[in-house]
């Protein structure tokens, strides 16, 4: 008998850069990260944009083309600009895949070229899926445009697309080489799109940062009235979360944790379930909701703290009810629970509050309880509308 046993250590770093109006030929930002690589020779880039972002900065393709023309001696844009549809579609929809995939054939994007995804979190993750697999991996940049996308899911390592009606059945942990958020394209937001992206800030302060939770709840007002300045603080210090836990836990989710995801379970598939007319982050504000109340019901967050989180979240302007909460039948919320699990692998593993600030996880849920906690959202929030 012989056994042979390796193990190699893979090192990941990457920047997230913090600016405005990304394209102005005055921003050297983007040159200068690509003047900073060690290139032998120039690169390709090809880009991947959000449609609702085209649609909001009609001069946006003529910005990109004239930067590039500007920095030609440091990378080549391929000519064709790719617009894809934004939001879940994006994902829902593998003839998006298809599309990019062939561009990079097509135009010779190679290993050491660049593949751009410019736009919300949903194209951030198809863009990334595509480049993963093309050639093995493909080096890829993001510019999240979204809230959501710039203080959470793009600057992670997580690249996905929907497959058999589960959201991120597909998908890879492959790292950006670099993230650029640019605050110019969240003035053009609408108040769905810059609400939706709190939740994800709510989410780490609830079970990681007391202080930073005070912070949003005593800020909700101004958030709500979308102050810009208010929104760049929260979304640096989320961020700068986000990357503290991707480098001191377990980046590629080989084990069942992911405490990340509070408020998760039911989100995922409260979005299938209403046909992804929920945005994620309403969604994961509902998921907020429902486990708050459940950590109060099974004694853990008290009474008090259960109310500043949902007063916090209505401040907002979230609603925390929707009707497919209450959807009796076998593909109900509660079917999210294992399918959670599944996608985890291993044994269920939720986040839940033993206090603002407190994240724990446990292993089961009672279902009962589960249902208690939407009844008590109904109650409270009788009426939806989801705009």
């Amino acid at each position: 008998m012989s056994h042979l046993q390796q193990s190699f250590t893979v090192r990941f770093a990457y920047n997230v850069f913090f600016t405005e109006k990304l394209f102005t030929i005055t921003n050297p930002i983007l040159a200068d990260f690509f003047r900073q690589q060690a290139n032998e020779t120039r690169k390709k880039v090809l880009f991947a944009i959000d449609s609702g972002v085209v649609d909001t900065h009609p001069n946006l393709l003529a910005d990109i083309k004239a930067y590039f023309d500007q920095y030609a001696d440091l990378v080549e844009l391929v000519p064709d600009l790719i617009i894809i549809p934004g939001g879940e579609v994006a994902k829902n929809d593998p003839k998006w895949v298809e599309l990019l995939v062939d561009a990079v054939d097509r135009y010779g994007i190679d290993r050491h070229s660049y593949v751009i995804g410019l736009g919300g979190g949903s194209i951030l993750d198809m863009v990334g899926y595509a480049a993963a697999i093309s050639h093995r991996g493909i080096r890829h940049i993001r510019i999240p445009t979204t809230v959501l996308s710039q203080n959470d899911s793009g600057i992670g390592v997580k690249n996905s697309v929907n497959y058999r009606g589960k959201k991120n059945f597909l998908g890879t942990f492959v790292p950006p080489v670099a993230v650029f958020n640019d605050s110019e394209f969240l003035t053009t937001l609408d108040d769905r799109d810059w609400r939706a992206g709190i939740a994800e800030a709510i989410k780490v302060a609830l079970i990681k940062d007391a202080t930073f939770f005070e912070w949003i709840e005593a800020n909700a007002a101004a958030l709500a009235a979308r102050d810009m300045e208010t929104m760049a603080y929260l979304i640096h210090r989320c961020a700068e979360m986000h990357l503290q836990h991707i480098a001191g836990g377990d980046p590629f989710e080989i084990g069942s944790s992911r405490p990340l995801d509070f408020g998760h379970w039911s989100a995922h598939k409260l979005e299938q379930l209403t046909n992804f007319e929920l945005r994620h982050g309403e969604a994961v504000a509902i998921g907020i909701a429902l486990d708050s109340l459940y950590s109060q019901k099974i004694g853990w967050l008290s009474d008090a703290d259960t109310t500043r989180v949902l007063a916090t979240l209505r401040t907002l302007g979230f609603t925390l009810y929707q009707p497919m909460l209450d959807a009796d039948h076998s593909e109900g919320v509660l079917k999210g629970l294992s399918e959670f699990r599944e996608h985890l692998g291993g044994r269920l593993t939720i986040m839940l509050l033993q206090g603002i600030g407190k994240g724990v996880e446990v292993h089961e849920i009672d279902n009962d309880l589960v249902r208690q906690s939407i009844a008590t959202l109904k109650e409270q929030e009788p009426s939806v509308q989801l705009a």
